[in-house]
């Protein structure tokens, strides 16, 4: 087990955590976060078609958990859990952002 999956772990069980605990939740936002900017600093996805697919997951997923609030008792939480995740997507796909910038800045050296 590598070091990102790890992280990928921790972020996911912060992001269940925080649904339940109140205490957890209040600083959820900000862990979850730098958790996906480290994961995604330490494992960039290399091409564009994995980049925009992080994006879009990022956007799309807690639009799509919103329809989970009609489900009785469970959905909620759910929905509450999937957003904390594209959190933590954000975190990656800014991070990713950023580093396709750099190398765009810093051109190629061919």
């Amino acid at each position: 087990m590598n070091v990102n999956q790890i992280i990928t772990i921790v972020g996911i069980i912060v992001a269940i955590v925080a649904v339940f605990v109140e205490q957890v939740a209040a600083m959820s936002g900000l862990v979850l976060v730098v958790l996906g900017l480290i994961s995604g600093f330490m494992s960039p996805a290399a091409d564009m078609v994995g980049r925009m697919a992080y994006t879009v997951a990022a956007v799309a997923m807690p639009t799509a958990a919103n329809s989970l609030d009609a489900i009785p008792a469970v959905g909620a939480p759910l929905n509450a859990i999937i957003d904390n995740i594209a959190v933590m997507l954000a975190g990656m796909v800014v991070a990713n952002f950023l580093l396709a910038v750099k190398d765009s800045a810093a051109g190629s050296n061919d």
